[in-house]
C-alpha cells in the first residue's frame, strides 16, 4: 500500500532513522575528507547535528508535519557543528519553513519544502562551491520538483530523488579537482544521502527507532586522531559532579552508568532522593556532562587532568560552564560592561593567554572538536555585556558562530572571522577599555589580515594533495591551512616551514608549543629562530594544544 500523505509521526520517525543511519556510517564519511590533518570531520559534525534535530523532534506529542519539522530545525540550528553541520541545519530550517501551516504533506508540498531548504542553505554560505553538499542538495530539489509532477507515492518520490542525487554525487569529483585527485566523492553530499536513505528505509518499514547515543565511537571521533603517549593512564580527566534530580529511578541511573562505561572507567554512580553523585575517568568530560544534563541540573563540577598529575584544574567551558545552569555561574553578579568576549581555544596554555587578554569565556574546542551553535550561545549567556565579540579561531567554526549571532537575544554579537588562534590573539590586542564596538570590530578584522599562521601536525590518512604524496603519520607543515612541508621529523619539518613563512618584512614570530612537545625542544626551536632570523623578535609560550605540535604566528 502506497503512502501519499506524510504526518508528523511519520516524519519524526524518518528523521530519527536518517540520523541513526548517518551515525552508523559517519566513520566512512569521515574517511572521505580529503585534507589529511586532524580535524572535526564532516561525518561527525553532520551526525551530531542531525542527532540534535532528532532529539528535539521527539519532544512533545506533535502530530502535525509542520510542528515536527519546526522542532527538528530548532534542534539542528542549536546543535550545528562545523560548516557541514550548519549547512545541514539550514537545509532543515528551509524545509521547515516550506511546510508551515501543513498538518500533512504530499509529494508536491514536500518538493516545495525541499526546494526551500536548498535556497536557505545556499544563502547561508557566502561563497558557495559546486561539488559540495550544496550541489547534492540542489540535485535533490531538482529531482523532487520533477517527481512531484509524476507521482503521489512518497516512496517512489524519495527513491527517485536518491537515484538522481547519487548520480550527481558521483559527478562531484569532476567539479572539484581535489576530490578527483583523492579518488573520493564529496563527504558532505554522501552524508546527506545517508540521512535520506535512512528516512526512506523507515518509510518502508514504519518502525519506531531509538535515537543513537553518542558513545565510544564519538569519543574516537574527537580523540583517536591524537597520538598522546601516556601508557599509565587510560583516560585523562577525573570528572566529578552532582546531578540534581528528585527521586531518580533505577532505570535512569543504570542507563547513565552504562553510558559512562562507553566513554570512560573508574565509575562511581550513587544516589539518594535528591541527587546523583558521579565520578568517572574519561577523555571527554563534556560528553558525560551533556548526558547528565538530560536528567537534571548540575552542581559541584570538578575536573582534574590526571596526565598532569592533578596539578591543573581544567577550566572547561563548552560542556561545563556553558552547559551548567546560568544561575550557577551567576553572570548577573559580574559587573555589567559594554563589550565582552568569547573565544574558542584548545589547550590550557592558549586558554590562559586568551583569558589574560580579557576574554570572558573560553570554549574548549577547535580543530578536532567543533563547538556547536548552542555551545557558543551558552557561553555568550554567561557574559554580562551588551556587545559580545566571538573569536572562532577556526574556519570550520565561523558559520556556527554566525548562526549563534542570528539566534542571540538581548545582546549584539560580533563575529570576528578568525581562522586561527594567532589571529584571535592579534584581534584581542586591538581592544582598549572604552572602545566603540563597531570601530573595534573593524579594527579586529583589519588586524587579522596581517597575521600569517604556520602549524605543524601529522597526517591522519594517506592521500595526494597537489604535488605532495602524503602517507599516514607524515609530519605536515601548514601555511594558512595550505600544505607547505611534508616530512618525517618534527624539528626539521618545522624549520623548513619557518623558512617559507618568514620573509624580510617579518618582525615578530610567536611560537606556541603543544602538549606533545617538550619545553627543551621548544626552546631549541626558539633559539634556531633567534639565530637565523635576527631581525625578528621571538616569543615562546606553552600552548598545550593537542594534535598540533606547534602553532606559529608570523607578523
Amino acid at each position: 500500500m502506497s503512502v501519499t500523505r506524510l504526518n508528523g509521526i511519520c516524519l519524526q520517525r524518518m528523521i530519527i532513522a536518517g540520523a541513526n543511519t548517518l551515525d552508523a556510517n559517519k566513520q566512512a564519511v569521515n574517511a572521505m575528507n580529503v585534507f589529511p590533518v586532524p580535524d572535526g570531520d564532516t561525518g561527525t559534525n553532520m551526525s551530531l547535528t542531525i542527532l540534535a534535530a532528532a532529539r528535539e523532534s521527539e519532544k512533545g506529542d506533535a502530530l502535525r508535519v509542520d510542528e515536527v519539522a519546526k522542532k527538528a530545525a530548532s534542534g539542528a540550528l542549536r546543535g550545528a557543528r562545523g560548516n557541514s553541520g550548519v549547512i545541514t541545519s539550514q537545509l532543515l530550517r528551509g524545509f521547515s519553513k516550506g511546510l508551515e501551516g501543513l498538518e500533512e504533506a504530499g509529494t508536491k508540498e514536500l518538493a516545495a519544502a525541499v526546494e526551500q531548504g536548498v535556497k536557505t542553505a545556499y544563502k547561508a554560505v557566502m561563497k558557495p562551491k559546486e561539488g559540495t553538499i550544496l550541489t547534492v542538495a540542489r540535485a535533490c530539489g531538482e529531482a523532487a520538483a520533477k517527481l512531484a509532477e509524476e507521482t503521489e507515492d512518497i516512496e517512489v518520490f524519495l527513491s527517485g530523488i536518491l537515484e538522481y542525487a547519487h548520480e550527481v554525487l558521483n559527478q562531484t569529483p569532476d567539479m572539484l579537482p581535489v576530490l578527483k585527485q583523492a579518488g573520493v566523492v564529496d563527504a558532505g553530499g554522501r552524508g546527506l544521502l545517508h540521512i535520506l536513505e535512512g528516512a526512506l528505509e523507515n518509510l518502508r518499514s514504519g518502525e519506531k527507532q531509538e535515537i543513537a547515543e553518542p558513545g565510544a565511537e564519538t569519543q574516537e571521533d574527537f580523540a583517536a586522531l591524537a597520538s598522546i603517549e601516556n601508557e599509565s593512564i587510560t583516560f585523562g580527566y577525573c570528572t566529578e559532579f552532582f546531578i540534581n534530580v528528585h527521586h531518580p529511578d533505577d532505570a535512569t541511573v543504570q542507563q547513565l552508568k552504562s553510558y559512562l562505561g562507553t566513554i570512560g572507567d573508574s565509575i562511581v554512580c550513587v544516589c539518594d532522593e535528591e541527587i546523583i553523585k558521579i565520578h568517572v575517568h574519561t577523555d571527554h568530560p563534556g560528553l558525560a556532562l551533556e548526558k547528565a544534563l538530560t536528567i537534571g541540573s548540575l552542581s559541584g563540577l570538578k575536573i582534574d587532568n590526571m596526565r598532569e598529575q592533578h596539578t591543573n584544574k581544567i577550566d572547561f567551558t563548552a560542556a561545563a560552564k556553558a552547559a551548567a545552569p546560568v544561575e550557577a555561574a551567576a553572570p548577573a553578579q559580574m559587573p555589567k560592561k559594554d563589550i565582552g568576549f568569547v573565544s574558542v581555544s584548545a589547550g590550557k596554555g592558549l586558554s590562559d593567554i586568551f583569558q589574560n587578554l580579557g576574554v570572558d569565556q573560553v570554549i574548549e574546542g577547535g580543530q578536532t572538536m567543533n563547538p556547536s551553535t548552542e555551545d557558543i550561545l551558552n557561553a555568550v549567556d554567561l557574559v554580562n555585556a551588551d556587545h559580545v565579540f566571538i573569536l572562532p579561531n577556526n574556519k570550520n567554526i565561523i558559520l556556527a558562530a554566525e548562526q549563534a549571532a542570528k539566534l542571540a537575544e538581548g545582546k549584539t554579537l560580533h563575529v570576528i572571522p578568525t581562522t586561527s588562534v594567532p589571529q584571535g590573539i592579534s584581534a584581542m590586542f586591538c581592544y582598549e577599555e572604552g572602545a566603540d564596538a563597531e570601530e573595534l570590530a573593524e579594527a579586529m578584522k583589519e588586524a587579522i589580515q596581517t597575521v600569517q599562521t604556520a602549524t605543524v601536525t601529522f597526517a591522519v590518512r594517506s592521500t595526494q594533495i597537489g604535488d605532495y604524496e602524503i602517507h599516514e603519520g607524515d609530519i605536515l607543515g601548514m601555511l594558512d591551512d595550505k600544505i607547505a612541508v611534508v616530512g618525517s621529523e618534527i624539528a626539521q619539518a618545522t624549520k623548513e616551514l619557518l623558512e617559507k613563512a618568514i620573509t624580510e618584512d617579518s618582525e615578530m614570530v610567536s611560537i606556541y608549543y603543544g602538549e606533545d612537545v617538550t619545553e627543551e625542544d621548544a626552546a631549541a626551536l626558539s633559539a634556531f629562530v633567534e639565530e637565523n632570523y635576527s631581525d625578528c623578535e621571538v616569543e615562546l609560550q606553552m600552548g598545550g594544544q593537542p594534535l598540533y605540535y606547534y602553532i606559529i604566528s608570523v607578523e
